[in-house]
């Protein structure tokens, strides 16, 4: 069981999956670099992962994107 991603992390994880940066993604969703540098730390520990690409494919494999 995977606890669910808020709206802003599951926008942060579709960019991350367009291999954005944390720079341009933070430029794409308004958000600063820190901010979406939390984001992503909450997706990792949501998803049990450690790297993006491992976030990227595990919400690919649950359905999540």
């Amino acid at each position: 069981m995977v606890e669910p991603l808020s709206g802003r992390e599951t926008e942060v994880l579709r960019k991350a999956a367009e291999l954005l940066s944390t720079e341009e993604i933070a430029a794409e969703l308004y958000l600063s670099a820190n901010t979406v540098k939390t984001h992503l730390k909450s997706i990792y520990r949501k998803l049990s992962v450690t790297r993006r690409s491992e976030a990227v494919h595990r919400a690919q494999d649950l359905g999540m994107l």
